[in-house]
């Protein structure tokens, strides 16, 4: 009992643990619009609550059971995604290595070990050996006087710092704003494939749809050069018609085989995003959508819970937060608890008695002393940290505002640019049919016709890739917008704690 009424004293550390060093964590401020995005003063409209807003599986807006399929295998089969997944994983179990500093470390370290003393250690079995070597006629007996002893101990060793200052709970919290972090990263890398699939999509077949275009023109021109044939034949047109008419007819064949180049390395790219061997992954020709769906895209300050960059840089701050409050803990001493229990006998039928048990507690304190600035150096480093994660954070959110304005004025301009080129391509169709007729009544020469079908194949092609640049701007304004994301997506703290739970959150966002 009176070594019991020591405890107290050893554990008084325990009953002041419950403080944490340096700066609990508020979220920084981030620099936003007073209003609405610029945009909005134009023909856009914020979405409103009733509005459909865009949901995780965003591109099954386009209404493209091909691009959904493909989409979905970005999640499962994309290995970017799945390093990424990885190291989320990893993140997650260091998390768990954090909080194991929460309870004490214990030891079993059994052992058995067989002794023998000296028989020359005493005067007395110095003496005995001699009389008996006397009595004996001088001769000797081996390990006469020596003793064998056979030691059996099975201690429990138990050992505890106490978190009096707060670090490993500091420590914690910032492993698992890290976590969360890789988390983040894990969800902006899928958007990011997946947007970039998407683009590649509509890239592929806008190169389709100037194939289609090409080869309809071929035809035209095969058309004019037989047309320049007869006429030279019959005296009406010379040399230089014909051979400007094949010249012409050459060229747009040129530009039809061209366009297999970025069509295959599309169709490769869109292979790779989603895990296959470009070898064997082939797609249908298939023509371009006219015009992008409608776009819900909501009011500035919902990027900060939309985009998973925005989270991922914010989850970073809290991360370095933390980690200042690790180094402070460093200015104060540490408390650690040792303890030992166990049995031990010299014969093993006494081990499991009561005189065999043995134990001990004690507790010791280390305070560093002098480190030549060491401890000040590391806390200054962690706080200069913490404003360059800050002063990254605002700038992630700085870029985002800026995409979502890019992407949408993109989208407004591109509108009234196709407005306008479909009147310049109708324009262009008339002016040729009109110079075509009088070409064949011998009104206008052949290099008018020429002139007039380039300008209207100029800007059929120039219609095509306005169709196309609107359909990967409307990708590029969903990934701008987080793509449905929200950060209500993170596991948080206890959650990233648990691999398995970790894993299931990983496939909820999928």
């Amino acid at each position: 009992m009176k070594h019991l009424r020591r405890l107290p004293l050893i554990l008084a550390p325990l009953l002041v643990a419950g403080c944490s060093v340096g700066p609990d964590y508020v979220t920084p401020s981030a620099p936003m619009p007073a209003g609405n995005y610029k945009e909005f003063g134009g023909t856009w409209e914020p979405a409103k609550p009733s509005d459909d807003a865009i949901r995780g599986k965003w591109w099954e807006i386009y209404h493209d059971p091909v691009l959904n399929a493909l989409e979905e295998k970005v999640n499962i089969s994309n290995q970017n995604v799945i390093e990424a997944e990885a190291q989320f994983r990893e993140a997650a179990a260091v998390v768990k290595v954090a909080r194991a500093a929460f309870y004490p470390t214990i030891t079993a370290n059994p052992s058995l070990t067989e002794s023998q003393s000296s028989q020359n250690l005493t005067p007395s079995s110095s003496s005995s050996s001699s009389s008996s070597s006397s009595s004996l006629g001088g001769g000797s007996r081996e390990h006469q006087g020596a003793v064998d002893i056979s030691t059996y101990n099975l201690p429990l060793e138990a050992s505890y710092m106490v978190d009096i200052w707060g670090e490993v709970r500091r420590n914690v919290e910032s492993e698992s704003a890290t976590a969360e972090a890789s988390f983040a990263n894990l969800e902006n890398m899928r958007l990011s494939f997946q947007a970039t699939l998407a683009q590649d999509y509509f890239e592929l077949h806008g190169q389709d749809a100037q194939a289609t275009l090409l080869e309809e023109t071929v035809k035209s021109y095969e058309a004019f050069l037989t047309l320049t044939k007869n006429r030279y034949a019959s005296g009406i047109a010379s040399q230089a018609d014909v051979a400007q008419a094949q010249t012409q007819l050459d060229t747009t064949r040129a530009q039809l085989i061209d366009l297999g180049v970025a069509r295959a390395q599309f169709e490769h790219a869109i292979a790779v995003l989603t895990g296959q061997p470009p070898s064997d992954f082939a797609l249908k020709r298939k023509e371009l959508p006219g015009a992008p769906p409608h776009m819900p895209v909501g009011v500035p300050s919902r990027l900060l819970q939309r985009r998973p960059d925005v989270a991922q840089a914010e989850r970073q701050v809290a991360a370095a937060n933390a980690a200042i409050g690790v180094q402070v803990a460093g200015y104060f001493p540490q408390v650690t608890l040792n303890g030992q229990s166990g049995i031990e006998a010299i014969n093993i039928s006494n081990l499991f008695t009561g005189p065999s048990f043995m134990w001990s507690i004690g507790a010791a304190v280390a305070q560093t002393v002098f480190d030549a600035g060491a401890t000040h150096g590391r806390v200054q480093e962690a706080q200069a940290n913490y404003d360059a994660t800050v002063a990254n954070y605002r700038q992630v959110v700085l870029t985002a505002m800026q995409q979502v304005e890019d992407d949408l004025a993109g989208l407004r301009i591109l509108e009234k640019e196709a407005a306008a080129e479909d009147t310049a391509v109708a324009s262009a169709k008339q002016s040729l049919d009109v110079n075509t007729n009088q070409y064949k009544a011998g009104i206008v020469d052949y290099l008018t016709v020429i002139t007039s079908q380039a300008i209207y194949l100029s800007d059929e092609v120039q219609a095509v890739n306005i169709r196309t640049r609107r359909m990967t701007t409307s990708v590029l304004l969903v990934e701008a917008l987080g793509g449905g994301w929200s950060n209500s997506a993170l596991p948080g703290r206890h959650g990233v704690a648990d691999v398995p739970q970790a894993q299931q959150q990983i496939n909820k966002t999928r």
